[in-house]
């Protein structure tokens, strides 16, 4: 199969180099987890048996490997994605971080402190203040009316009535259903309800949101609100986040850091343009071959060192900037764009790059 193009410049390599060191501060940390259904679930682990793929291990034993020897860290006010068809192990793995489904073998910091031993008592409590969850469907109780709904997890803290509706009515108000207090679930369309669970995640004031592919059951309209909705609730708030989606736009859209999973194992982690751009293998390389690359490559992706003939009057732009946003001003000035980060010269963009990276193709030397 042909490589993706267009490759990373000289910079971006350098800082895809960079991207492979540990990272120092982490909000939740997922070392070596595992999750086997069946019998001696526990007793495959370490055993030649651990090696077998999928189909082998349930024909030689009866058990079936959900997640296999996962690690991987969320940085502290990112938003973490996890990307998978169906059956690929990512709901589950999900769930195993809040032992919502008991790991069979690894560790789950939440900063530093392993969930997998905490008690039940204590898993509670960092259920309810610490961790909080967003389903595909919504869980809304259907008698109480949508302000209730929202107090709910401040109820079971034992929040007093008045205090926890008025931080319940201000969720609501974030997230743009001020007005609906007092209605029904059924009388909200599923957007509407969706916005629902979100605030009532966001009332308990969780370090960690966890999305298990909340919007997959919306329409594609509503989705894409809902899409921005996170987005904008993310910059506002600064949440931690971990989603699941099965939709590689949605990843791409929403992720500061997207992991690729196939066959319950991580296939590949990186920033989206580092997936869109360098595909760790032919798996992910085919999930990525139709998507705009000018959508998702940013100019510090293809940007070159400056050269002492560049003219060094162009427009600027930081590195983050998407490529498509820059080929008005790529097409329209006489000289190359500066890339410029906090007042930094960092390299240089010119139509050549701009037009190879559109095309998909290598940059003629």
């Amino acid at each position: 199969m042909t490589a993706t193009f267009p490759a990373p410049g000289p910079l971006a390599q350098a800082r895809l180099a960079a991207a492979q060191e540990p990272v120092e501060e982490t909000a939740i940390s997922v070392r070596g987890l595992w999750k086997i259904f069946g019998p001696g679930e526990h007793k495959i682990i370490g055993t030649r048996l651990a090696d077998l793929s999928r189909d082998e291990l349930r024909l030689a034993s009866g058990s079936n490997v959900a997640v296999r020897d996962v690690s991987f860290d969320v940085r502290p006010g990112e938003v973490f994605v996890v990307m998978g068809l169906s059956g690929s192990g990512k709901s589950t793995l999900i769930r195993c971080l809040t032992r919502l489904i008991e790991p069979t073998a690894g560790e789950v910091l939440l900063d530093k402190e392993d969930i997998g031993k905490a008690s039940q008592a204590r898993l509670r409590e960092l259920r309810r203040h610490r961790l909080s969850m967003v389903f595909q469907h919504f869980g809304l109780l259907p008698h109480r009316r949508v302000i209730d709904n929202v107090a709910f997890g401040l109820e079971i803290r034992g929040e007093p009535k008045k205090a926890r509706r008025d931080k319940a009515a201000h969720m609501l108000s974030l997230v743009g259903l001020e007005g609906q207090e007092m209605r029904y679930p059924d009388q909200l369309s599923g957007g509407m309800q969706q916005r629902v669970g979100l605030a009532r995640a966001l009332a308990v004031d969780p370090e960690v949101m966890l999305f298990d592919e909340p919007f997959s059951a919306l329409d594609p309209l509503i989705r894409r609100d809902m899409q921005n909705e996170v987005i904008r609730l993310h910059h506002e708030v600064g949440k931690t986040m971990i989603f699941i989606t099965h939709d590689l736009a949605e990843a791409l859209k929403l992720g500061d850091h997207v992991a690729i999973m196939r066959a319950g194992e991580i296939v590949q982690i990186g920033r989206p343009e580092e997936i869109v751009g360098a595909p760790a293998d032919d798996y992910v390389e085919d999930f990525v071959q139709d998507v705009p690359k000018s959508y998702v490559l940013t100019l510090g992706w293809i940007m070159r060192e400056v050269r002492p003939e560049d003219r060094l009057d162009g427009p600027e732009f930081p590195s983050a900037t998407v490529i498509r946003s820059a080929v008005h001003a790529a097409a329209t000035a006489d000289g190359p764009i500066k890339v410029v980060d906090d007042g930094k010269l960092v390299g240089m963009v010119d139509r050549r790059l701009i037009l190879s990276a559109i095309a998909g193709t290598e940059p003629e030397a």
